[in-house]
């Protein structure tokens, strides 16, 4: 079963919502980039993809320690590149090892972690304009891991 590319979530709940609708289809060694401005809501998808992974603890940013682990049904390494300087820093973290058994969530990653792995999901996020909480998410794949996962 594939997922939109395209979707409005109304609220948090509907990003949530989506968000597990994707990890659905998310299994170990699958690396997805969050990427959108400030406050777009990059955290939350993690969090609703946390949830249906069987992760316990909520997701909360790791903006200060870089990269957090969760165990869940499906271990989650939730990483928040912002305030990485470049692609050394990155490489500091050997995602590389954690692919091969969990699920990772880039958050600021676009342009630096698409090299850990051959293929991505690259999860846009943004506000619709004039909209109150509404958020337009945009999937797009890079990879064959992904063909036939995510709606044309």
């Amino acid at each position: 079963m594939s997922v939109p590319r395209r979707f409005v979530a109304e609220t948090a709940a509907d990003l949530q919502q989506f968000a597990a609708q994707v990890a659905a289809q998310l299994r170990p060694g699958d690396l997805v980039l969050l990427s959108g401005p400030l406050g777009a809501g990059k955290t939350t998808f993690a969090q609703g993809v946390g949830a249906a992974l069987g992760v316990r603890e909520r997701l909360t940013s790791p903006t200060f320690v870089i990269a957090r682990e969760h165990r869940g049904r499906v271990p989650v390494v939730h990483v928040d590149a912002y305030r990485l300087s470049g692609l050394d820093e990155l490489e500091d973290l050997d995602l590389e090892s954690e692919l091969d058994e969990a699920v990772v969530l880039v958050e600021w990653g676009q342009g630096m972690a698409e090299v850990l792995a051959e293929g991505y999901l690259m999860v846009d996020i943004d506000r619709e304009s004039g909209a109150g909480e509404s958020r337009v998410v945009q999937l797009s794949a890079v990879g064959d891991r992904w063909t036939g996962v995510i709606a044309t």
